[in-house]
């Protein structure tokens, strides 16, 4: 896997969990029990991570990179699956991870985000 920070990245986030869900052979990464992360295979048994990202910009990168698909298994207008054997830049993955934890971040209500950041911030 070329993106061996995957994990530490991901846990880096505030309030972030992850869990492994064995009857996906996959890793979650989740923030109060609602997923911003999973890693796992696709099925040809390739490693790839699948983030939520807002349509526009998830279609945008799909036509960016070869490496970036509708997401495996998910709904295929909110979430896309990246190949970890790939070659898009770790720039412009953070970037996926880091709105795909906020997306799901600010859906959670005002009082969960202020526990969870300690303050009125947002992540």
């Amino acid at each position: 896997m070329k993106y061996n920070w995957l994990d530490e990245y991901c846990l880096s986030k505030k309030g972030a969990e992850k869990d492994f869900q064995v009857d996906w052979n996959a890793t979650r990464y989740m923030i109060r029990g609602k997923m911003f992360a999973l890693q796992g295979c696709n099925k040809e048994n390739k490693p790839i991570i699948t983030v939520k990202l807002d349509p526009m910009y998830g279609d945008f990168l799909r036509r960016q990179y070869n490496d970036i698909v509708p997401g495996y298994y998910m709904n295929k207008t909110h979430w896309n699956s990246l190949s970890l054997d790939g070659d898009v830049p770790d720039d412009v993955v953070k970037d996926m991870l880091d709105k795909s934890y906020e997306l799901i971040f600010n859906s959670l209500s005002k009082k969960v985000q202020k526990e969870i950041t300690g303050s009125a911030d947002t992540p």
